[in-house]
């Protein structure tokens, strides 16, 4: 006998949910789980993990979801573990081991093979990701066997430190922090430091740490949000404007702030300016993202008027804003 599901009753919640993402889970995954616990009706992320990896994923709820996109250039700090004497179909642990070797390196020769991999590098994005090529993932031409020629990017690696070296044993291993620019394959750098050092590796370990301002201390497990109220869960949100942390804040007036909302540019005397989160001076609230060319402050991506209000009714008591008002 089929038991009929219980609706979930969806409502609006905005902001952004840090989660340490378990191991096992896609990101799409982990999201639709949040989003069931929260209850809430829109949400999306801000760049995947691979279900082998663990740690910082933060996810966007309601009006967060329009800023997403800002903190896909964001860099980002990994810790991982290099199994190393073993090449895998993958890279990582989930694949099959096609290659083995001894591993003959030394410290010293590992340190300088660390060197060559700090800085601005070359990389090839692997066939195993999410990277699409005419309209399609990557990994679904390797399941089918196609290896697609991929253009090789440049990646910046601030620092690769040296956490631990194990080189002799059943399982030889270095485990790294890697503070790397947007677009870096970890899987890939752990292949091809194995192949620098002669032996060949695969990841058998990754967890991100940092991804922008965010850390993996800030983060809530999947795990611990079960056990909460609904009520405890929407206390770990942060607002939506963290997204736009390194933005330059400009405040409006009550009748600009209205105008801006219908999609209208303001004159001030602004500075040219990239990025721009803007706020209502009265109430305070978060408006949108602009940029500021030759004294004009144009709308980038607008909340609307409703998930304004939504955001400031859970808040102390609060006028609303609309578009257009005068």
């Amino acid at each position: 006998m089929n038991v009929p599901r219980t609706r979930v009753q969806r409502r609006p919640v905005h902001g952004v949910l840090l989660l340490d993402k378990p191991l096992g889970l896609s990101s799409n995954q982990a999201l639709q789980k949040a989003k069931w616990l929260l209850r809430a009706d829109k949400a999306g992320h801000t760049g995947t993990l691979d279900p082998l990896a663990t740690g910082v994923l933060p996810l966007c709820f309601g009006a967060a979801t329009k800023f997403s996109q800002q903190h896909l250039d964001a860099d980002k700090t990994y810790e991982t573990t290099l199994r190393l004497g073993q090449k895998t179909s993958t890279a990582d642990a989930e694949g099959d081991v096609i290659q083995e070797r001894d591993v003959t390196c030394t410290p010293e020769r590992v340190s300088e093979v660390l060197n060559l991999f700090t800085g601005s590098i070359s990389q090839v994005p692997p066939m195993h990701s999410a990277l699409k090529i005419d309209g399609k993932a990557l990994y679904e031409y390797a399941r089918q066997g196609i290896t697609v020629e991929r253009e090789v990017r440049q990646i910046v690696i601030y620092s690769l430190t040296l956490i631990e070296i194990q080189l002799t044993g059943h399982a030889p291993s270095l485990t790294l922090k890697v503070h790397c620019s947007k677009g870096t394959y970890i899987r890939t750098l752990g292949e091809d430091i194995g192949e620098a050092l002669g032996c060949g590796a695969h990841l058998s370990a990754l967890r991100r740490v940092n991804t922008g301002p965010f850390g993996a201390a800030e983060c809530i497990s999947l795990a611990a949000l079960e056990t909460m109220s609904e009520a405890d869960r929407e206390t770990h949100l942060k607002s939506v404007d963290c997204l736009l942390h390194s933005h330059t804040v400009v405040m409006l007036k009550p009748d600009d702030a209205g105008r801006f909302l219908s999609g209208v540019r303001r004159m001030g005397q602004w500075p040219d300016l990239e990025h721009v989160a803007v706020y209502g001076e009265s109430p305070r609230a978060l408006l949108g993202s602009a940029h500021v060319k030759a004294g004009e402050l144009i709308p980038g991506r607008l909340l609307s008027p409703i998930e304004i209000q939504q955001i400031l009714e859970a808040e102390p008591a609060a006028a609303p804003i609309r578009a257009g008002q005068e």
